[in-house]
This record gives C-alpha cells, structure tokens and sequence, in this order.
C-alpha cells in the first residue's frame, strides 16, 4: 500500500531505513542492540548512555543507496578500538605503550619554557637617560653618584609596565652601568605619581634596570622604549598569531597526512626558526622569526596532545594529559632560573630552543597513531604497525580472542578514508559541540588576563605584588593549584559537571569584582561608613585569585574535552579550533596594552557576558567520561547530552530511553497492517466525514 511505497522509495526496501540519532541520545528502536558493539561503557554519574553509531543494516537486508551501505562499510570490530584492538595490544599495561607515553612528557618540559619565554625576553624594564658624552653624568644622578630630590624629574617608567619594582638592586641588574663599585649604586627612587616624564623621551641613549635576571633583553638590546615602546606589544603578537595560526593549519594537516609527519616536521622547523630567533639583528627580524617559531611550536603542542589522547585506554586519558600539564608547569618554575643562569637573552633563546634536538630521535622511535590509521582505514599500515606493537611487548598471537587479526586480514584491500574538519559543518549535533568548547575557551583565557590586571595592575598597591618574581610564581602557584583542583572536581563531577563548576565561579567572581567593588569604592568616600580604599583592594584581589584559579581550569578542561567529544578522523582538526580560540583570548592582553589599558573595563564586561552564555552552552554538551573515544563523524553525531544528574529511582523521565522505546516498537508495524486492512476512507476512529481534509461541495 501506500506505506510500503513510501517505504520503498525511501530505499529502504522491506525493513526500514535507521533515521538520525536523535538530540536527546536515542536511537530508533531495534538499532540500539545492533550497535552494542562500539558502545561505551556508561560513565559514572553521567546520567544516561553516550549512543554509538548505529550498525548497518546485514547483506541481505535493504541497503543503502549511498556510501554507508553494508557492503562499504568496515567491520564494526575493527572500528570499535577501545573495545577490541586496544585490549589486545594490552591497553596502557604494555611496556611499549608506556615508552610512547613517557615520549609524550618530556617534551612538554620544552613547551613550558618556550610558552613562557615571553616574560623574560620582552619584560619592559625600568629606564632612565643617559647622557652621552665623556665625563658626563647619569641623567638623575648627581655627581656624587647619589639621587638628589631633582633628580626625579629625569625618571622614567614604562608605560605600561603592570608592575613597578621598589628597588631593583635585588630583583634586576643594571644594564650599561659604569659605577666605581657597588656601594656607589644609587637607590631606586619611586616612580613617579603622574606621566609627567615624558620629556626623557628626548634622550638618545637610556640605562636600564631589568627584573628578570638577565643582564640584556630585547627591550635594552634595541631601546624598545618611548616612541618605540609599540614595537614590545607587536613583538608580543607575533609568537601568539604563530600559534593561532598554527593550530589552524597544522591541526587539518595533521587529520589528512598523519600525526606523525606533522610532529617530526614541527620539530624540525622549530630548530631552524628558533635558533635563528638568536641571531636577531632588530626588532622586525625578531618578531617575524618568532611568528615561525610560535606557528612551528603550535604542530608540536597540537600532535603531542592528540597522541596522548589517541594513546590511552577511557579511564586513563585525563590522568595522562593532566601529567602532561604538571610537566609543562615545571617548566614554567624553572624559567627565573634558566634566564638567572643564561644572563643574555640571545643565550636563553638558544638554550630554550636546543632540547628540541633530543626530539629527533623520534624520527625512528615514535609511530603513527595506530587509532588514526585504524580510523582512516588505512589497514595495510595498521596491521605493520599492530606487529610492531605485539613484537615490542613480546605477546603472541593467541592473546587475540577477538580475532581483531584475520578480521583485518579481510580489510587490507580497502582504499583510505580521509576527512577534514570541513565536514564537521553538515553535522547536527558535533558543529554545536565544538563551537561551544571554542566559546568557553575563548572565555576562559580571556578574562583570565582581566583578573591578572585586577590583581597586578597599578591600582592595586600590594607591596609583595610589585616584585617581578612574586608577581611571576604567585600567577604559577595560581595555575598549578588549579590543575589540582580539576584533578579532584573532574573524578566526583566528571567533564561536563566540573566545566560547568569553574564556569560558574569564574562567573561570579567576575560580577563580583565588577558590581560589588564599585558599590564598596562608593560608599568608601562617605567619611562614616568605616570603609576605606584598602578594603576595595583586599576584595578586589581575592577575586581576582578566585576569578584567575577557575578562569584557568575552564580554558584547560574545554581542550581536553574537546579532544575526547571530538572524532578521530578529524579530531587535530577540532583541537586546533579550540587552541587557536583560546590563542585569540590570550592576545586579548597585548591587545589592551598596547592601547595603554583603554577599554580595559569595557573588555572585561564583554567576558562577564560570555560567562554567562557559556554556563548555559554547557548544558548542552554530553559527558565523555568512562566512555570510548568517537573515531567517525557518525560516532561524534551520537556524542549527545544526557541529563546533569541520574535519575532518581522512581522517577520517570522526560524522554524515552532505547529499552522503553522497543515496548512501543509494534506500534508502527500494527498501524502499517492496520491501514492495509481498512479502506480507504477509514480512519482509527472511524470513516472519514465527506468534508474532512477536502473543500466543500
């Protein structure tokens, strides 16, 4: 009949043709046991299953008249890699699995310098005029080598400098000094109250006070100051544009050629580049060679991150990546030591750049992803690359009860199936994933530049704050108790509840600091109320602490989460999205600076705003803890939200799950008889009235 037609001009000849999955998880009935195979396992707390992709339909059954019919599509053994090849590769228990994962470590060291470096190269020190000439005396300084009161008027202070230093005799060395001794050293006065220094910019030549341990930097190589203070901020710029850049770029080549080549060639481009950055003769050699270097570390941080993930089996990936983190931060901790020990900035470059060398030993110790050539279908690599695995771990071929081998055996004349992130735009559920974890990384790094302002800024007189190395490891200490608070939240709330916990308090210390700080500085100018400025400044740190310790852990759970919700096939392609994101929210920093703090406040609200967006875009994504990563688009497509919290026994949810979905599952073929049955003008209720969807006579 009618029915049947339909059905059979759908395609789907006698059975039906599977629709989509559906937004609330579910799959039609009788595809959810047939997908069974490359399900995950139901997260602790999440609420409800992930929905894996529905298996087609048998040979014999109506196929499909595109590509995803039975006869092209793989075993679904060998698509199912956390349930069937990584078991038996021995899963994170292998010995060589170990050796790959260590490799992923060390070099995270390396990032955290090269992250980092940015401090001590480009700090803007504190300045003053030089006169030149033979004899003549240090502009402020009078003859006897001491500051008299009118020596003020020849200070000058960075612009914009955050943080001023009350005696640099501790903190930095003097750069193109030429006193007698040390005792002839004169004391750093106070900066002064206002900008009225502005006629030292008339100087030639200016001494310098550097914070950072080093004698030299590229501020006092090339006189960066005054007119050609701008010239720090676009130096600034070039390392963050190389790596936005970078994870754009890198991101979709690494999903088409290999995570591999994309790695070996990063490594090698990033010696070249930042060694050269060394040999530097001005500025605008400078910045451009730190574009490269920044373009060449993002095809490091972006394969080594998807490496690490595609290595681990579900339980261990968060505690690997997390490990990961730990090391970078050491980096992070021993960069004051580093540039102390260097002393020139040209030999800390070099220094920062040279370990990278170890890393062309992986040219012949590291692999491809196995998971990626499983994913792409590239059998014939995968099997060389299994035999590999199964060699160095010394296992023998009964360990594969599975039968993952001769399932492989029959698969190893299929052509390559590459994706690129591109295709994520015709998806349904994967494109809204994934705008949503750019959205909250954006957010995350950018406001955490607003609390860092708050609590650094000039406007916040804490005496331990306005030493460099208090300022520098007070804003480390922040991030690493950070990484520890996630560690806890991230095992109790899982992904999605721990994104949503940081959000939150990233959110209200925002509009804390922006509406009770105001009310607290109004009230503080009535002489009765018992408040004062100190107050203001005491609330505006520890939100600013607050705000800058969960703005941390929302940018860094949101590309982890990203790289679980996110496909194999196109998953560097998805990572680069949300790194180049977070990129865009830290080059919000010199952005503001290099506009000498205007529109501070205004870029501050914008944030507050998006927090509160983003709590609610959360809602919306699913909970990939405990479960098996995606490695099609079509797995991603059933990465679906599932409710905050399980229900409670008892309670009946809102929507149907699969196994109250098969209780209804006859209704539509008893309806289909049903109508055949009848005749034509019948209804379920009855037969239809001579004016009932027609016109009237």
């Amino acid at each position: 009949m009618a029915i049947d037609r339909r059905r059979e001009a759908a395609g789907g000849g006698p059975g039906r043709q599977p629709p989509l999955g559906q937004e609330n998880g579910a799959l039609p009935p009788g595809d959810a046991a047939s997908s069974v195979p490359l399900g995950g396992r139901a997260g602790h707390g999440s609420g409800g299953e992930i929905q894996p992709l529905p298996s087609p339909h048998p040979a014999g059954g109506g196929q499909h008249s595109s590509c995803c019919s039975a006869a092209s599509a793989p075993s679904l053994l060998l698509l199912d890699y956390d349930g069937s090849v990584l078991p038996f590769l021995g899963g994170l228990g292998g010995g060589y699995q170990k050796t790959l994962v260590l490799l992923t470590w060390i070099p995270a060291l390396f990032i955290g310098f090269s992250q980092f470096s940015d401090s001590f190269l480009l700090d803007q020190p504190n300045f003053w005029c030089r006169e030149a000439g033979k004899g003549a005396e240090l502009a402020g300084v009078t003859a006897t080598g001491r500051w008299g009161a009118e020596d003020l008027v020849n200070w000058t202070s960075p612009p914009t400098t955050l943080i001023f230093t009350a005696a640099w005799g501790s903190a930095g060395h003097l750069s193109n000094w030429s006193g007698a001794d040390r005792g002839d050293t004169p004391p750093l006065p106070s900066p002064p109250d206002k900008g009225g220094n502005a006629s030292n910019c008339d100087c030639h030549a200016w001494d310098y006070g550097i914070r950072t341990g080093l004698v030299q930097n590229v501020v006092s190589k090339w006189d960066l100051v005054c007119d050609n203070a701008w010239k720090v901020h676009i130096a600034k710029f070039s390392l963050l544009v190389g790596l936005i850049f970078g994870y754009l770029i890198t991101g979709c080549i690494a999903d088409w050629v290999g995570r591999r080549p994309v790695l070996l060639c990063s490594i090698t481009f990033i010696l070249i580049f930042g060694l050269t950055v060394a040999l530097s003769v001005n500025v605008t050699m400078f910045s451009t060679l730190r574009f490269f270097e920044g373009f060449c570390l993002a095809g490091i941080i972006l394969t080594l991150y998807a490496l690490r993930i595609e290595l681990c089996p579900p339980g261990k990936r968060f505690m690997i990546t997390m490990v990961a983190s730990f090391v970078a931060m050491a980096g992070q901790f021993l960069m004051p030591g580093l540039a102390a020990l260097c002393r020139d900035w040209q030999v800390l470059q070099a220094l920062i750049i040279c370990p990278f060398l170890l890393m062309l030993l992986y040219w012949s110790v590291f692999p491809e992803s196995l998971r990626w050539l499983m994913a792409t279908q590239q059998f014939e690599s995968a099997k060389k690359l299994i035999l590999h695995f199964t060699q160095k771990n010394c296992m023998s071929p009964e360990s594969d009860i599975k039968g993952v081998m001769p399932e492989l055996e029959k698969e190893l004349s299929r052509r390559p199936k590459k994706v690129c992130i591109v295709k994520m735009v015709g998806t349904r559920n994967l494109w809204k994933n994934i705008v949503v974890l750019c959205v909250n990384s954006l957010t995350g790094y950018g406001i955490h530049h607003c609390f860092a302002r708050s609590m650094m800024g000039h406007e916040v007189k804490v005496p331990l704050l306005e030493n460099f190395y208090a300022d520098y490891y007070t804003m480390a200490s922040i991030a690493l108790a950070s990484c520890l608070a996630m560690c806890v939240v991230v095992r109790f709330l899982g992904r999605r509840g721990g994104l949503l916990l940081f959000m939150i308090l990233t959110a209200l210390a925002s509009l804390l600091q922006l509406g009770l700080l105001n009310l607290i500085g109004k009230y503080s100018q009535h002489p009765d109320s018992g408040m004062s400025d100190s107050v203001k400044d005491k609330f505006s740190i520890a939100f600013s602490i607050v705000g800058m310790f969960a703005s941390h852990a929302v940018g860094s759970l949101s590309v982890f989460f990203c790289a679980e919700i996110t496909p194999t096939v196109i998953r560097c392609g998805g990572l680069g999205l949300v790194l180049a994101s977070a990129g865009f929210g830290m080059l919000t920093a010199p952005i503001i600076e290099l506009h000498n703090q205007k529109g501070y406040f205004l870029h501050h609200i914008i944030f507050a705003c998006c927090t509160l967006i983003c709590i609610i875009c959360i809602l919306l994504l699913p909970e990939s803890r405990d479960q098996s990563l995606p490695e099609s688009i079509s797995n991603g497509e059933h990465y679906t939200r599932q409710p905050l919290l399980p229900h409670k026994k008892g309670e009946q949810p809102l929507l149907l799950t699969n196994a109250e979905l098969k209780d209804y599952s006859g209704l539509h073929d008893a309806a289909a008889a049903m109508g055949d049955a009848l005749p034509d003008g019948a209804t379920a209720n009855g037969m239809r009235s001579c004016g009932s969807g027609r016109g009237l006579p």
